[in-house]
């Protein structure tokens, strides 16, 4: 069992036909043993094994890392046994938010940004420049409708390998460049670098939304830095005009393509904040809508759980054969997987991956795995999907939103302050004192299912509410702080040459 608050030592515990002593004082969030387990034994927690006894558990003993850990298991694949489609909303076809409709092919948009996208780290201050001359309340009253200039900027770009390495690089730039929330953007390099901006273009057919080659310039080019800056700053400045008119319309929810992601998770997390996150994405996938599962490293353990329900053996097969790599990449550097969960996750409760990452897949509600990506591949399957990527916090979300995710939800239990633009992005609390503890920052308290007062169902249509409201422009705390032009964060494979 789960604790909903600290225990002392020699506290009695009651409840559905049982009683038990504390051993020793637990705090919120950990777990007491509600029966005695065997050294060798596995432990169960949400009907799944969670890892193995280290040492004799005795009942009312607190369970964590001194006498729990993560041992090997079979897993029951079983893959498409499970797949039953959710089915549809009734109002599928009359509800809808209000966003912008880029008539270029797009999904609709849930925020207007300009980009200038860095094809290379040697370029990322010359492109904050340029942003940075259009931030200000004056720049704000003269466009209203434009939510800001934000540079994208990155670590990467050159001295990387020239297969893997920089075709996820290009994906992701590539994937920015052309995001619904994106009405347009200037691509800046260096010119000597390994990403070379003409082939980024040509290789993913890159065009402004009038079919014209889009604006690019190298430092090197134009000689220098402030030359660079002026040419960026004008060239932006004769695109503004074309975005007056734009404004918001009603727009099919079957348009929105979630992101979903937790951090800073705790023993909480897969009870309370992912559970109804799941109830709201299966709200999403009712209605057409796309909503889009990642962090491989963070499903390891509870991946069973979405090759039983996926559309085909092919994407059962996909997501097993991005399990396996995992577990090849991890023993490359001499690490395993469990080295996941983080410090904050452990003082939160958590103990093993496998607890972990079943807690982290009841984001995915009930719906069934329709598709498996790529990082940064572009998500064109409607319904739930997987794309692979690293369970750090950035670096998951920058593919979830190249991808082409135009609205964000994460969870914390612990205290994320994540913001990712151009994706405003929705914080869901799981226990009621963080949402009171950092209010400024949570949109939505998942809490009060831990205070008997909502059903994780009312948390999750709530949370689906608050999604279409976000969608139709209303900001989210992450947003109203401001946050989000530093969370750009590429994954970057290989070795740097």
């Amino acid at each position: 069992a789960v604790l909903k608050k600290t225990v002392k030592s020699g506290a009695l515990l009651k409840g559905e036909g049982m009683e038990l002593e504390v051993a020793v004082t637990i705090p919120a969030g950990h777990k007491v043993a509600l029966t005695s387990i065997k050294k060798g034994e596995p432990l169960v927690k949400y009907g799944q094994t969670i890892g193995f006894a280290i040492q004799d558990i005795h009942l009312g003993d607190h369970v964590h890392s001194h006498n729990l850990g993560m041992g090997d298991f079979g897993r029951d694949y079983r893959i498409g046994e499970l797949y039953q489609p959710i089915p549809p909303a009734m109002d599928a076809d009359q509800r809808t938010f209000m966003g912008y409709d880029r008539g270029d092919g797009r999904k609709s948009a849930t925020r207007n940004y300009i980009a200038i996208i860095s094809s290379v780290n040697c370029s990322a201050s010359v492109s904050k420049y340029i942003a940075d001359h259009f931030k200000g309340e004056d720049f704000k009253r003269s466009h209203p409708h434009i939510d800001g200039v934000m540079a994208l900027t990155h670590k990467s770009g050159c001295s990387l390998m020239p297969d893997q390495p920089l075709e996820v690089l290009q994906r992701v730039l590539a994937g920015m460049a052309t995001h619904p929330n994106v009405a347009g953007y200037i691509l800046v390099g260096l010119g000597c670098e390994v990403n070379q901006i003409p082939h980024l273009i040509r290789k993913h057919g890159l065009t402004h939304p009038e079919g014209t080659e889009p604006v690019h310039m190298n430092i090197q080019t134009l000689g220098g830095i402030r030359k660079t800056v002026d040419a960026g700053v004008k060239a932006l400045s004769e695109f503004l005009p074309r975005l007056d008119g734009l404004k918001r319309t009603p727009c099919p929810v079957s348009d929105l393509v979630l992101a979903m992601n937790c951090g800073g998770s705790d023993g909480n997390s897969g009870i309370t904040a992912n559970p109804a996150l799941g109830v709201a994405s299966d709200a999403l996938v009712g209605y057409g809508a796309t909503s889009v599962l990642a962090e491989t490293s963070e499903i390891y353990g509870a991946e069973h759980l979405l090759t039983q329900r996926a559309a085909s053996i092919d994407v059962g097969d996909k997501l097993l054969k991005l399990i396996r790599w995992w577990e090849s990449y991890t023993a490359k550097f001499g690490a395993t997987i469990d080295n996941n969960p983080s410090y904050g996750n452990k003082e939160g409760g958590l103990t093993t991956i496998y607890e972990k990452s079943l807690g982290a897949v009841a984001k995915a509600g009930q719906a069934p795995l329709e598709a498996v990506y790529e990082y940064g591949e572009r998500i064109s399957s409607r319904g739930l999907c997987f794309m692979d990527t690293p369970g750090n916090d950035p670096v998951s979300m920058t593919g979830l939103v190249s991808g082409g995710c135009n609205l964000g939800v994460f969870t914390t239990g612990r205290g994320s302050v994540f913001g990712c633009k151009p994706t405003p992005c929705i914080k869901v609390a799981t226990n009621t004192p963080l949402y009171q503890w950092m209010e400024d920052d949570m949109d939505v308290n998942a809490g009060t299912i831990l205070d008997g007062t909502e059903t994780v169902e009312q948390v999750g249509m709530r949370l689906f509410d608050k999604m279409l409201s976000v969608a139709s422009g209303e900001k989210t705390k992450s947003e109203q702080c401001g946050m989000g032009d530093e969370e750009f964060a590429p994954w970057m494979l290989g070795p740097t040459l």
